[in-house]
């Protein structure tokens, strides 16, 4: 019998996060059956869950069957375009609006992640939260709401950059000049900052899948 844990999670936001943090990777086909196990539901929601994730292009029809969708090499690269931007302006506003509480957290989360740096699931876990918090204390819903958007399709990549050699380090050091730059309330830094990090992890992701 299906275990009923999850009271105020509804389905869709159950296997968004399934996707984002791995459970399930481009190419996996998604049944409802199995799903409803899983996550102790009935069908009906999986099945109306599934199907806006397959009108979002999260899902995708291979035959009967529903898979996790994949990104090709320009729909990763105009992902990046985007996400660059977006990333760039939230740190911009972050160092305009942030509070000094939210700073503080920023700093905290790099000062812990020096213990990640060779564990790359666990930092590109960390790393998405550190993300967000810059989001969030660019105090600009309208943006966060965007960047969900933008995050979610980053939920279709196999791997993650951070687990490329010598990368996990890099991140760090990439994310402690965004945070020194919010902290100086040096917009344009923070901006810069934040595209150059989001376009070296572009680089590292082009290189391996070079590599595969």
């Amino acid at each position: 019998m299906p275990q009923s844990r999850n009271n105020t999670k509804d389905a869709y936001t159950l296997i968004l996060e399934a996707i984002d943090v791995g459970v399930y990777k481009p190419g996996d086909r998604l049944v409802e059956s199995d799903l409803a196990e899983r996550f102790g539901v009935s069908r009906t929601p999986i099945r109306e869950a599934l199907q806006r994730l397959e009108t979002q292009s999260l899902l995708a029809r291979d035959g009967r069957s529903l898979i996790v969708n994949s990104l090709d090499h320009n729909q990763l690269a105009e992902l990046y375009v985007v996400r660059t931007e977006l990333e760039g302006l939230a740190a911009r506003l972050a160092a305009r609006h942030g509070t000094e509480e939210e700073v503080r957290v920023l700093q905290d989360m790099v000062d812990s992640d020096q213990a990640l740096v060779d564990d790359p699931s666990a930092l590109s876990r960390s790393n998405r939260r550190f993300h967000k918090q810059i989001h969030l204390a660019s105090h600009n819903r309208f943006l966060v709401q965007q960047l969900d958007l933008v995050h979610r399709s980053m939920a279709l990549m196999a791997t993650t950059s951070i687990a490329a050699e010598g990368r996990g380090v890099d991140t760090l050091v990439e994310h402690q000049a965004i945070v020194d730059a919010i902290k100086s309330r040096d917009e344009d830094g923070a901006y810069s900052a934040l595209r150059s990090h989001i376009s070296s992890a572009f680089v590292t992701r082009l290189k391996q899948d070079n590599r595969d």
